[in-house]
């Protein structure tokens, strides 16, 4: 009894041992995943900081206003590229490749930059500030799908977005 408890036991390590090798294990998994994630976090940061380029240019009065909200945006792409294990580097990109698809949620992006630009000012401020919250909103819905410190990182650059929106829309001096 003893042996045929051992001969089976030795079977379903020989046979768990054959049947694991083939696929990625969950590890591998998670850090494509990861890595899926941050790519498309950092193309969507690439996407917004060329909307506030855009909007400086078309409205040079609000680029120094603008200056430290992009600023941040790009900290952000440069958090969210980081490398991770196996993952190897992720650079930001200020400028979105060509025909590739994001895999995450982006945020209504500019095709040809000035363009999309409002003409008044005010207008091209609430513009962006939609910009960020939409792309804030994505981040939010990501964090459910993400591993724990990209969701934590995601969700701090959401709040930050948000926060940004909230900048973008307030009248700075004006009596309450």
């Amino acid at each position: 009894m003893l042996a045929g408890a051992a001969a089976a036991a030795a079977g379903s390590v020989l046979v768990s041992g054959c049947s694991g090798g083939g696929g990625p294990s969950a590890a591998d998994s998670a850090i494509s995943l990861e890595r899926r994630m941050r790519e498309g976090a950092v193309r969507d940061s690439g996407r917004l900081l060329e909307r506030y380029d855009a909007t400086a240019a078309v409205h040079p009065d609000l680029a120094g206003r603008l200056a430290p909200l992009r600023a941040a945006v790009a900290a952000h792409a440069e958090a969210l590229a980081l490398t991770t294990p196996k993952a190897g580097p992720t650079r930001p990109r200020t400028a979105s490749p060509s025909g590739s698809p994001s895999p995450s949620p982006s945020p209504s992006a500019p095709a040809g930059g000035r363009a999309e630009v409002p003409e008044k000012p005010a207008e091209a401020l609430s513009a962006l500030a939609d910009a960020e919250r939409s792309l804030s909103e994505a981040r939010t819905i990501a964090l459910a799908g993400a591993p724990g410190e990209l969701a934590r990182m995601l969700a701090s650059v959401a709040a930050c977005g948000a926060v940004h929106a909230y900048l973008l829309t307030s009248n700075p001096g004006a009596a309450s």
